[in-house]
């Protein structure tokens, strides 16, 4: 059984996106049916739209941080019921037996998670679709929790960017004595300055842009620092722990891992297109390390919204129609958007 609904997608990645009608699988007994209500815009939509990965397949429907209302539940469910306020993030399944998902890493797993959209869709055949839809059904164990305190609009960007930046931060133990830089402030970095606040560090913010200095305090940060001045830079020299890198366009991170450290770290979160070089002596001296980080399992992402809701973060966000959405994207290629455009699925007709 299926059902049909509507839905905001594209068939090439040349075409703009448009309005058709996809099917969502009928309810199985762990599964969860929502009406989603708000999907946030992620860079990594705009990159699989663009097949900038080169495994994208059309027709595509993008979308991975969804938000909604539930409607209905299969007979096993036990955590949600019709009317609770749910979410569904980038990871939708997974094997659950390999030690990556034993561990609740998920997003790690050895056979290879079911995303949200653009993934091997094991109910319905094809690929899976997104949240730019009326609804979405996902088994109860990748359904999610909305805490009553969170803003549902400007909460749902945290279903990728929140997770996407509170696992490296929590991993590298992000905290009270801590020096914690954030390069680049967007989808990504705008969240992590308030979510590394939150956890007790010094937030050093680093952007090439001087209008973003300013506002970068307004953000939480305690100190900005424009990259492109020398001078600015060589006063952080070797005092910072963690650098989290969430710039997705080509650029040097040599200059940062002269920031850290001895054993420091610049971990990256964004998701650049052309390969990174690193010069052996920025990493070898001071045992400084560059790394990356991926998402989130299923109980971190929870918990993440549940740190979120305690200190009243969200993101900054630009509320949007289905009319807009081609508007956004050429926006959010351009970098015209602070920070985050969330699109307002009851214009969806």
């Amino acid at each position: 059984m299926f059902k049909t609904i509507k839905a905001i997608g594209t068939d090439a990645a040349t075409n703009p996106l448009t309005t058709f009608s996809i099917k969502r699988r009928g309810l199985l007994s762990d599964d969860v049916e929502m009406e989603i209500l708000y999907c946030g815009i992620c860079h990594s939509d705009l990159h699989q739209l663009n097949d900038d990965f080169g495994a994208a397949h059309y027709p595509m429907v993008p979308g991975h941080e969804i938000v909604g209302r539930v409607t209905a539940v299969g007979r096993d469910v036990t955590r949600f019921k019709p009317g609770d306020y749910a979410a569904v993030g980038c990871i939708v399944d997974a094997c659950g037996t390999c030690p990556t998902c034993r561990n609740d890493l998920e997003q790690f797993c050895e056979s290879g998670a079911t995303l949200s959209f653009n993934s091997p869709d094991t109910h319905l055949g094809g690929m899976t679709y997104g949240g730019f839809a009326q609804t979405y059904v996902c088994r109860e164990k990748y359904t999610l929790k909305m805490p009553a305190a969170l803003d549902l609009a400007s909460a749902a960007p945290l279903l990728c960017a929140g997770i996407t930046v509170y696992s490296p931060l929590k991993h590298w133990q992000a905290g009270a004595g801590k020096v914690v830089g954030i390069l680049g402030i967007g989808g990504l970095g705008h969240v992590a300055i308030k979510i590394a606040k939150a956890m007790g560090a010094h937030v050093v913010v680093f952007t090439t842009s001087q209008a973003k200095v300013a506002d970068a305090t307004r953000l939480g940060a305690h100190q900005a620092v424009l990259s492109t001045d020398p001078q600015q830079m060589a006063a952080f020299a070797s005092k910072v722990d963690l650098i989290l890198d969430t710039v997705s366009a080509k650029h040097d991170v040599n200059a940062y891992l002269n920031l850290l450290k001895i054993d420091g770290s610049v971990v990256l979160v964004g998701l650049p297109p052309e390969p990174i070089e690193i010069g052996a002596f920025n990493v070898v001296k001071g045992r400084r390390s560059f790394s990356g980080s991926n998402i989130g399992g299923i109980a971190e992402t929870q918990e993440m919204l549940e740190f979120c809701a305690e200190h009243g973060i969200t993101a900054d966000i630009e509320l949007i129609s289905a009319s807009q959405i081609n508007e956004a994207f050429s926006r959010l290629k351009k970098g015209d958007v602070k920070y985050r455009f969330v699109l307002d699925m009851s214009t969806l007709q």
